[in-house]
């Protein structure tokens, strides 16, 4: 896909509902189930098209990203290191300290009450103004 400029609100929106629609396949339902327990988790959530062509969303900076490709529909949480991940939906990027990563393959389903809590707590960080501990648990 070619580059395109940053974008955000309907407009980005819009650019997110295209990639799911020409992926096509499981990516495409996957993004797009993710992308419905985001809006879920924070019916405030602004939705951004970033980095040629990423989806991101963001509340009060940034929670997420949704990256397809291939084998894998990926995750990125700009502050995961900070996020307690009880349920272990991290399962990529796992050695920095800042962001973390949920890797979802084919037929791979996530727990969406903990997903949704992932969102929650990215959102609270962000809004507090604070780092939380970067220990895992």
């Amino acid at each position: 896909m070619k580059s395109q400029p940053k974008a955000a609100g309907t407009a980005a929106s819009q650019l997110i509902s295209e990639r799911i629609a020409e992926l096509g396949d499981w990516r495409g339902d996957t993004l797009a189930r993710m992308r419905a327990l985001i809006r879920e988790a924070d019916p405030d959530v602004v939705e951004e098209w970033k980095w040629m062509g990423t989806p991101v969303w963001s509340h009060d900076g940034g929670i997420c990203t949704g990256e397809s490709y291939k084998s894998i529909v990926k995750l990125t949480f700009f502050k995961g290191a900070s996020l307690k991940d009880p349920a272990k939906l991290f399962n990529s990027s796992l050695d920095g300290n800042t962001r973390r990563a949920i890797d979802i393959h084919e037929g791979e389903e996530i727990d969406a009450d903990a997903f949704k809590a992932l969102i929650r707590a990215a959102v609270a960080l962000n809004t507090s103004g604070g780092k939380k501990s970067t220990k895992r648990k």
